[in-house]
């Protein structure tokens, strides 16, 4: 098997922290042991903390905008189902808050650039809300349906019910 270059395994193991614990709650030397190098190789590749959660902040709106594909191609609801999926699978599948919400939650306190990184993932959001087809002329619109996706991991994080997910998520459809 082949491993992937130590810049993926460092955003792989900082995203997974972040996603845990927020911008605060990790540090270089938290990244470096649990890719098995020197913290300074850390600094190697990102030279400081803004810069790596800036770096993983793009590549979750990147890689969140590959897996949505283009809206304007999709029947009506399509879009709302594949953003839910989203983040159904972070408390589902991963068992992990949205690292751009974890990120947005902590906004006073982080570097600017990461602060406009995470405001992207957001507007990508909204944007593709925005344009894809809605199920019905009565559908919510892209800030609530955002919002309400946001709130509903959260909550089913916070209390360890992932259930609650799709509990808050049940008159979205409507």
């Amino acid at each position: 098997m082949i491993e992937a270059p130590a810049r993926e395994q460092i955003l792989d193991a900082a995203e997974k922290r972040a996603r845990m614990a927020g911008y605060h709650g990790f540090s270089f030397r938290d990244v470096a042991e649990d890719v098995g190098i020197k913290s300074s190789s850390v600094h190697y590749h990102f030279p400081t903390k803004g810069d790596l959660c800036e770096a993983l902040a793009r590549r979750y709106t990147v890689r969140a905008a590959d897996r949505l594909g283009d809206p304007r191609i999709l029947a009506p609801g399509e879009g709302l189902e594949r953003v839910t999926a989203l983040f159904r699978d972070a408390v589902l599948v991963e068992d992990r808050m949205c690292l751009c919400g974890m990120f947005g939650a902590q906004r006073d306190a982080l570097p600017a650039q990461v602060a406009t990184a995470v405001s992207a993932f957001f507007q990508m959001i909204l944007d593709y809300l925005d344009v894809a087809p809605r199920a019905s002329r009565g559908s919510q619109n892209p800030a609530a349906l955002l919002a309400r996706l946001e709130g509903a991991l959260i909550l089913a994080r916070t209390l360890n019910s992932p259930s609650l997910f799709e509990d808050a998520l049940s008159e979205t459809a409507a």
